[in-house]
């Protein structure tokens, strides 16, 4: 407990920046004529004037980005690219240049969107951003009509199962065979102080979002706090933690039956792999079969799951680990849904107050999730 204040740098300062917007009136979302007027600042900026930009147009979905796509027209070539742009406040507060930084660097080891511009603290954009190359493929079958918020529950069904669940447990392997000591991550710190500290980081970080955020107390989380705090797992094994991994945050083709895209790396940070398993394995990013499994993120049961990454990466599991992980993971989804989305909504500073309204009300179904995953124990 004496050491609350131990933070990745990069964090601490992400963290800060939210301070200088709490004030700020409420947010108008982006009008297609600002993006383009933005896009074109930032490429006169990086040298590329002559550029125009053409058909810029809102994507749908998001719970935490302002997304756009449009055509950067030059040279009488067209590519098509993705703008990610904060708000002022929203679902979870990152950085834009650790997300480029990050996909620069996993390009060639796992499928990314080519990364293109960043516009760190938002000079140019007027608010900061990052623009990768837009990559086609689906999140969910087309044949799947179900509406669900960002992926969440995705039912694949038998057939999609089986052609997707083992190279979405190869790419997290090969996420954390990165050598993230020689990769471009400048933004990026260890946890190698000691052999806690990739835990307490973790633990610090979001217990200083809901200190920031929070709007009702919630006893549970002062409760679960405690039990990570005297809990923390030691970790030797240091890697490029995804963050999000999971269903409804890559790209598929349907025709080749394979991924395209792993997206929304914007929790990314170098830590302990056991938290990408539990985070997959959580009970919101998955269903149960038709004989009542569970199936982690839609796909393949808990335990075929950790037995194949296992083998895929080399790795043993950790139990302990795994279950301090998983005991964080649903303790950050508390405080993600019931204290930062409830009050970027409040403040009216998303383009997404009513999905973030929506969110906050799962707050409760999260933290009974959490009294479970306490009094079950390792």
């Amino acid at each position: 407990m004496s050491r609350l204040d131990d933070l990745e740098p990069a964090i601490a300062r992400t963290l800060a920046r939210k301070a200088l917007v709490r004030d700020l009136p409420p947010y108008t979302p982006k009008a297609a004529a600002e993006i383009e007027a933005a896009l074109l600042r930032l490429l006169a900026a990086r040298g590329r004037g002559s550029a125009a930009v053409r058909n810029v147009r809102r994507l749908a979905g998001g719970a935490s980005k302002e997304q756009f796509v449009f055509d950067l027209v030059e040279g009488g070539a067209s590519e098509t690219m993705v703008l990610r742009m904060d708000p002022p406040e929203s679902a979870v507060e990152t950085s834009r240049l650790r997300e480029y930084q990050v996909i620069r660097a996993m390009a060639g080891v796992v499928p990314v969107p080519p990364a293109r511009f960043v516009d760190a603290d938002g000079s140019l954009l007027g608010r900061p951003g990052v623009i990768t190359g837009f990559i086609g493929g689906v999140t969910k079958p087309s044949d799947v009509t179900s509406a669900r918020i960002s992926g969440l529950g995705t039912d694949f069904g038998p057939l999609w199962r089986g052609r997707l669940k083992e190279e979405f447990v190869t790419r997290l392997a090969q996420i954390h065979g990165l050598d993230w000591r020689t990769a471009d991550l400048a933004d990026f710190q260890a946890p190698d102080a000691d052999p806690l500290q990739a835990a307490r980081w973790q633990v610090n970080w979001w217990a200083r979002v809901w200190q920031d955020d929070v709007v009702e107390p919630l006893p549970i989380i002062a409760l679960a706090e405690r039990w990570l705090r005297e809990n923390l797992p030691q970790t030797t094994d240091l890697v490029v933690v995804h963050g999000d991994y999971r269903a409804g945050n890559f790209l598929f083709d349907e025709q080749a039956a394979r991924m395209t895209a792993i997206l929304d790396w914007e929790l990314v940070h170098i830590g302990d792999f056991h938290e990408d398993l539990s985070w997959v394995v959580q009970g919101i990013f998955g269903h149960p079969d038709d004989a009542g499994v569970h199936l982690a993120s839609g796909l393949l049961p808990r335990d075929a799951f950790l037995s194949d990454y296992s083998k895929a990466s080399g790795r043993s599991i950790d139990a302990k680990a795994l279950h301090f992980y998983e005991v964080l993971g649903v303790w950050k989804t508390v405080i993600l849904s019931g204290a930062t989305s409830l009050r970027a909504a409040r403040n009216a500073h998303s383009h997404q107050d009513v999905l973030l309204s929506l969110l906050s009300m799962a707050a409760h179904r999260f933290a009974a999730e959490l009294c479970d995953l306490l009094e079950r124990g390792a």
